[in-house]
């Protein structure tokens, strides 16, 4: 078989989000930090993060049928555009001493809806792009290539950061330029054609929510990775004010984040070829046991440096729960389907992250770091505990099994023992 890397439009894409991965990382480090610098207020900051997130509450089911039905190139295309200007406004607005947090909410919530609809375009485009048997191996370079970004990011964001406040966002308008040009080169049609009427944008929406909500292994998967979005989320912005009040500057914070994000690289390099070896069960069981041992480690960290190293196991296994679970969707959603489910498991899964980001404000707000990371390893235990019970997950079939079922296997697979966004998880 040709290798991935001769695949031409596999590789334009995965180039070209290198570079706009790279400057998103360098502005989410410091967003944080200039609404800290310039208000004080975790509140604040808190705010910033729900308006970034609020997309993937509202947006997702309308914009899973548009992917599916609009011309998914375009949609590429337009997303990176958009975040481009929104992102290019902030220096702007700094240099001509205009800026407002206000602003800065509205080009946040730009920014997670661009993220949303071209998120959407390119998971559905990707089973066309790359033949199903190098699926798992495209996913596990996308991993990398995010998790790549987020290591080296965090730190040129603090580093620019401390040099000129508007620096990190004119990088990242830049970086969406940039891969908008690259997208100019694909080739292929990102989509198969529909038969028949279109269905209303409604009932697309409808359509997905339903499949999702008809397979008890995929609903159970949705519900566990909608908690731990919402422990993570919320963790980001505790873990940065844990560090300020360490006396950390923005580059070690910078440094901090890059050591998380060092943790995900390594687990991405590993889960192409590790989700091979292990269980579905395994994997989501796991996963949410490592994290429920992890988190309250948090506490006894005294320094920056410490909490970037127990983020970076938690951010190692991370990648492979998004590999495992994106494969099953590659292979045994239909891709006429498949921007409809993943914007309904995306609405679920990401849906709860500007929740996340207002609590996180508010519990920084009344209970300090140390009562926040109390509340977030609690429910993260909770998780752990329900992935253990759940007999859907026990009974999860094989990747091999899956792929010779119908669309509905799920569903039958989930009532024999068996071994074994669609997540998309932001560790």
């Amino acid at each position: 078989m040709t290798s991935l890397w001769r695949n031409r439009d596999f590789t334009v894409l995965w180039s070209g989000q290198v570079i706009s991965s790279l400057g998103a990382a360098i502005s989410s480090t410091a967003t944080p930090l200039l609404v800290l610098a310039t208000t004080g207020s975790p509140l604040d900051a808190g705010l910033v993060g729900a308006a970034g997130t609020l997309p993937h509450l509202i947006a997702n089911l309308p914009a899973g049928p548009l992917v599916d039905r609009w011309n998914r190139r375009l949609i590429l295309l337009i997303s990176e555009l958009v975040a481009a200007v929104a992102l290019l406004s902030v220096p702007l607005a700094i240099w001509s001493g205009v800026f407002t947090i206000a602003q800065l909410c509205v080009v946040a919530f730009v920014q997670g809806l661009c993220f949303v609809f071209f998120g959407l375009a390119q998971d559905a485009a990707l089973p066309i792009v790359v033949p199903a048997a190098q699926l798992a191996t495209a996913i596990a370079a996308n991993e990398a290539r995010g998790r790549g970004a987020t290591l080296a990011g965090p730190p040129i964001g603090g580093l620019l950061f401390g040099l000129d406040r508007a620096a990190p966002f004119l990088i990242d308008g830049i970086s969406y330029l940039i891969a908008a040009v690259g997208l100019l080169f694909l080739r292929r049609d990102l989509q198969k054609p529909v038969e028949g009427p279109a269905e209303s944008l409604w009932r697309s929406a409808v359509t997905g929510i339903r499949y999702v909500w008809s397979q008890p292994l995929i609903r159970v998967s949705m519900l566990l990775i909608a908690v731990s979005n919402l422990v993570f989320q919320a963790l980001i912005l505790v873990l940065v004010v844990l560090a300020g009040d360490q006396g950390a500057t923005s580059s070690g914070i910078g440094l901090m984040l890059g050591l998380y994000s060092a943790g995900g690289l390594l687990g991405a390099l590993v889960a192409g070829r590790l989700h091979r070896r292990l269980s579905f069960r395994t994997v989501l069981v796991g996963i949410n046991w490592v994290w429920a041992v992890l988190l309250p480690l948090n506490l006894l960290a005294t320094d920056p440096l410490q909490i970037g190293v127990i983020g970076a196991l938690c951010a190692f296994v991370g990648p492979l729960w998004n590999v495992v679970i994106f494969t099953y969707a590659g292979v045994m959603v239909p891709n006429e389907l498949l921007g409809r489910v993943m914007s309904a498991a995306g609405t679920l899964t990401w849906g709860v992250m500007p929740i996340a980001s207002l609590a996180a404000g508010f519990m920084l707000t009344w209970t300090g770091t140390t009562g926040s990371l109390w509340s977030l390893s609690a429910i993260m235990l909770a998780a752990a505990i329900a992935a253990t019970l759940s007999p859907s997950v026990r009974r999860a079939p094989t990747l091999p099994e899956a792929a010779g079922q119908s669309s509905g296997a799920l569903t039958e697979g989930a009532d024999r023992p068996s071994g074994a966004e669609t997540s998309t998880v932001p560790r």
